[in-house]
């Protein structure tokens, strides 16, 4: 067949494709879809991460224009920065409670809970509760809880006889404290995809492992977890991509205090940034945290690509 043939054998099947693309409305959807989505996502996205790296590179306050141009030079005072070294330290360490301790407990819980009983549905909405709650809200709650003077700890301490405790005070159990409300709040959502991944499982699966003579323990980690794998990439992905944006629960708590030692990269860039009105500096934090969420996501697309594959 000559080159000749072959091109016109190839844009009769592209025709082809088009007029079926046509006949099956998927052309119209996205002619109808995409735009919107594209106009919101210009505006919402990559507009603001335009208008970031631009201001990152001026000493600017926010009023006027911006017109003190310094180059890179906030990028360099953010790598120096000792707080902003704490701030990745403790999200770093969000991402691996997340992963290896959340994520568990929540598999755990929907492994118990997933059948659809009266029982377990009441166990659902409780453990559900606390991710309905506002993160504001919850940050409060729970800086009264940890309060040494007045709060549930102080009053249990008190009545064992021991000496207050400020755990929001400490530099050793600030951040500890945090990340236990953060897993408290969070868990419930994690289950609930696990919940609805677990509900889709073939049960004639479940009973033929159990014929076979498989315990409780082996049918889960045999069976039922391996089927389930996608609602684990996707729990998984938003649970990085959650502790890189952890904000509302910090603020109330402990502002990230003591001596700036409970910070995230989100909470940093508010103080540092928006708080003292240096937003050039924030914009040269927000362009760094977006390379990170983007360096993430793409990994973990990777990584998931990779392992879907094999």
């Amino acid at each position: 067949m000559t080159t000749m043939t072959q091109a016109v054998v190839s844009r009769g099947g592209a025709a082809e494709r088009f007029k079926r693309t046509i006949a099956s409305g998927r052309l119209t959807a996205v002619l109808i879809l995409l735009p919107p989505a594209l106009t919101l996502f210009s505006l919402f996205v990559i507009l603001p991460l335009i208008d970031a790296s631009y201001y990152s590179g001026f000493s600017w306050n926010g009023y006027g224009s911006p017109s003190n141009f310094v180059g890179t030079e906030n990028y360099q005072r953010l790598f120096d920065h000792s707080v902003f070294h704490t701030a990745l330290r403790n999200t770093s360490m969000l991402i691996v409670v997340s992963l290896v301790l959340q994520m568990p407990l929540a598999l755990g819980l929907a492994l118990l809970v997933y059948r659809k009983t009266p029982t377990n549905t009441l166990f659902r909405l409780v453990f559900f509760l606390p991710f309905i709650l506002a993160e504001v809200a919850a940050g409060l709650i729970w800086s009264f809880v940890f309060d040494g003077d007045y709060g549930v700890t102080a009053s249990l301490l008190q009545r064992l006889g021991q000496d207050p405790v400020y755990v929001l005070a400490d530099h050793q159990w600030a951040f500890p404290a945090i990340m236990t409300v953060i897993v408290w709040k969070y868990f419930g959502f994690h289950m609930m995809i696990y919940i609805a991944a677990l509900q889709s499982v073939p049960k004639d699966l479940i009973e033929a492992a159990k014929l076979e003579g498989a315990k409780p323990g082996q049918v889960a980690l045999f069976v039922q977890i391996p089927m389930i794998k996608h609602a684990l990439v996707v729990s998984g992905f938003f649970a990085i991509i959650g502790s890189l944006q952890i904000f509302d629960v910090i603020i109330p708590m402990t502002n990230g205090g003591p001596s700036h030692s409970t910070h995230t990269i989100v909470t940093y860039l508010y103080t540092f940034g928006l708080s003292r009105l240096n937003i050039g500096f924030g914009s040269a934090a927000a362009v760094v945290l977006f390379v990170l969420a983007i360096g993430v996501a793409l990994f973990y697309q990777r990584a998931t690509a990779k392992e879907s594959r094999a």
